[in-house]
């Protein structure tokens, strides 16, 4: 067990030495990319810097992490659905978090609002709002709200992968004109990504309100009839 512990920590050791090395004798860059992107920005669609890297100038990178949240929620899914018959341990059903919660989601649907659309000129955007409106969902489900349609599977998945679809869909129309993909028009540009956000956002919250919806119960959980009537391995 020493032994082990010693090893693992000269690999620690190793790979921060080896990281550091990296980061000091990293070669000086070949172009000044903040004078790059403010000489990008008239034709991004947007304001702030930020947002143009996300969603126009490094759009690839956020098209592939909305990819990887869905596929969470995938396996998520898929890891629920081999146990259908277990508990949720949700559902507080707390007179008094259910009394702040008609106070306070009013004002967490409105900042997610104004996140949103502070992104185009501010620091904001749909991860923000997404997962504002994901933490209001989370607070309703510990409050013992529970939402019809978050049952309806169809309407859920629909949901889920409406902002990648939208992402796809919108890096598809603009190649008409002979464009490459996910290269916006400057006179639109501001409008698409407007509509990207708006949708991700969406789907971002749903998608986080849903990895916490899918969470397994606590196999240990004393309360857990069914956990203690499963056998074990």
């Amino acid at each position: 067990m020493i032994l082990r512990a010693v090893f693992a920590g000269l690999l620690c050791l190793g790979v921060t030495v080896a990281l550091g090395w990296a980061v000091l004798e990293r070669p000086a860059p070949v172009e000044n990319l903040p004078e790059r992107v403010a000489a990008a920005m008239p034709e991004s669609g947007v304001e702030h810097p930020i947002t143009a890297v996300l969603l126009n100038f490094r759009s690839y990178d956020t098209l592939l992490e909305i990819a990887v949240l869905l596929l969470a929620v995938v396996v998520a899914l898929a890891l629920r659905e081999a146990q259908p018959d277990r508990p949720e341990q949700m559902g507080l059903d707390n007179p008094l978090l259910r009394a702040v919660m008609a106070w306070l989601l009013p004002l967490m649907l409105v900042v997610a609002g104004f996140l949103l659309w502070a992104g185009a000129h501010q620091p904001g955007g749909a991860f923000q709002a997404g997962s504002v409106l994901a933490a209001a969902g989370v607070l309703l489900r510990l409050a013992g709200v529970t939402a019809d349609w978050l049952d309806n599977a169809v309407l859920v998945r629909a949901g889920l992968a409406l902002g990648l679809l939208t992402f796809l869909g919108i890096g598809m129309l603009v190649m008409l004109p002979g464009v490459p993909f996910l290269t916006y028009p400057a006179a639109h540009a501001g409008t698409l990504i407007l509509v990207i956000e708006l949708t991700l956002t969406l789907s971002i919250g749903l998608t986080l309100l849903s990895l916490f919806r899918l969470n397994p119960p606590y196999a240990d959980d004393p309360d857990d009839a069914r956990a203690q009537e499963a056998p074990k391995p």
